[in-house]
C-alpha cells in the first residue's frame, strides 16, 4: 500500500507539471503575438509619423509660396504708392514754380 499513494501524488504533480507547461506555452505563444502587434503598430506609427511630416512640410511650402507673392503684392503696391506721390510731388512743386512765375509776371509778387 505504501507504493499506492506515492504513485498516486507522483501521478498528481505530473499531471500539474503538464498544465504548468500548457500554460507556459500559451503565455510564450501570447507574448509573440503581442510583441508581434507591438511592432506592427510602431510600424503604423512611423507611417504616420512620415506622412504627417510631409503634410507638414507641404502646407509650410504653400504657405511660404503664398506669403512671398503677398509679400511681392505689397512691395509692388508701395513702389507704385512712392513713384505716384513722388511723381504728384514733382508736379505740385512744378506747378508752385509755375504759379510765382506767374504771380510775379502779373505783379503779384516781388522778385527777390
Amino acid at each position: 500500500m505504501s507504493d499506492e499513494p506515492e504513485n498516486l501524488t507522483l501521478a498528481l504533480l505530473r499531471k500539474i507539471d503538464k498544465k504548468v507547461d500548457a500554460v507556459d506555452a500559451k503565455v510564450d505563444a501570447l507574448r509573440v503575438q503581442l510583441r508581434a502587434e507591438i511592432g506592427d503598430a510602431k510600424t503604423e506609427l512611423r507611417s504616420e509619423m512620415h506622412s504627417l511630416r510631409a503634410d507638414v512640410a507641404s502646407d509650410m511650402l504653400t504657405l511660404e509660396m503664398r506669403l512671398s507673392d503677398q509679400i511681392v503684392g505689397l512691395r509692388r503696391a508701395v513702389v507704385e504708392y512712392h513713384s505716384s506721390a513722388v511723381g504728384h510731388g514733382v508736379l505740385l512743386s512744378e506747378f508752385e514754380e509755375r504759379l510765382l512765375r506767374l504771380e510775379r509776371h502779373v505783379g503779384l509778387r516781388e522778385t527777390h
